[in-house]
This record gives C-alpha cells, sequence and structure tokens, in this order.
C-alpha cells in the first residue's frame, strides 16, 4: 500500500463519530487497553468490546457488536485473527464503514469479505498507535 493510499483509507476511518475498540482490556499494558486510550485521549467516543468485562476506562464494555447501543463508524480489532473474522462478518451485518486490523488481528479472510462489501479496511501492517491521526481533526 502506497502512503498516499494509506492517508486516504486513514482519513475514511477518521470520518465518524464513534468507534469501538475490539479486545479491550482491563490490563492497562495490553494493546486493547492502550488502543481505547487512545481514543480517549483524543476525546474521540469510543466503546470498549469485552465479553469478559463489564467496564473498561469508566466506560461500559458490550460484549459483542450487537450489544452496543450505537453502530461505531468504525472498530478497531486488537483480537485474535478468529475472533477478527466474526467481529468482521458482524460489523457488515450491522452497517460499520470501517475496519482498522491492528498488527496481529488480520484473518485473510475476514479482510477480503469486509473489502468485498465495500467496507474501508485498514491491514497488514501500519499500527494505529503509531500511525493513526495526531488529533482528531
Amino acid at each position: 500500500m502506497s502512503q498516499l493510499d494509506f492517508d486516504t483509507l486513514r482519513k475514511k476511518f477518521f470520518a465518524g463519530q464513534l468507534y469501538a475498540v475490539a479486545g479491550a482490556s482491563t490490563n492497562r499494558d495490553k494493546y486493547g487497553n492502550i488502543t481505547l486510550r487512545w481514543y480517549l485521549e483524543k476525546n474521540w467516543k469510543a466503546m470498549p468490546l469485552n465479553p469478559a468485562q463489564s467496564e473498561i476506562e469508566g466506560l461500559p464494555a458490550y460484549p459483542f457488536l450487537q450489544a452496543c447501543p450505537e453502530v461505531p463508524h468504525g472498530i478497531s480489532l486488537v483480537t485474535p485473527p478468529q475472533v477478527s473474522l466474526k467481529l468482521t462478518r458482524d460489523a457488515i451485518e450491522l452497517g460499520v464503514k470501517a475496519l482498522w486490523f491492528q498488527p496481529g488481528a488480520e484473518h485473510p479472510e475476514a479482510i477480503a469479505e469486509a473489502i468485498a462489501a465495500g467496507l474501508t479496511v485498514i491491514a497488514n501492517g501500519p499500527c494505529i498507535l503509531v500511525s493513526g491521526l495526531r488529533n482528531n481533526s
């Protein structure tokens, strides 16, 4: 992916108002928690997804995408690949617009299905913590 292509995808990913972090964790050393805090530090509205937690970083945590009170524009996936596949299929069904597969969360079938469904997809390399927007503008 060229830098121009990545910049376009990144702008589309951040074109919404609401995001979910799949694989969010209560452990502040884990990337799921770090990613959630990255959104919050930039004053973006973000919902943690984790079936084992009821609250993360003071926010209600949702066990699965369909339990969220609103459909997020985008999802950062910080999940094992098989979980990413299930989440991708749920996201397509619910009308999520964009997915960012964090390193290690990629599943080739999930990526292909999301692209075929017309979602904006960032995968296979760039981490939101390094390559995300510096602010929310």
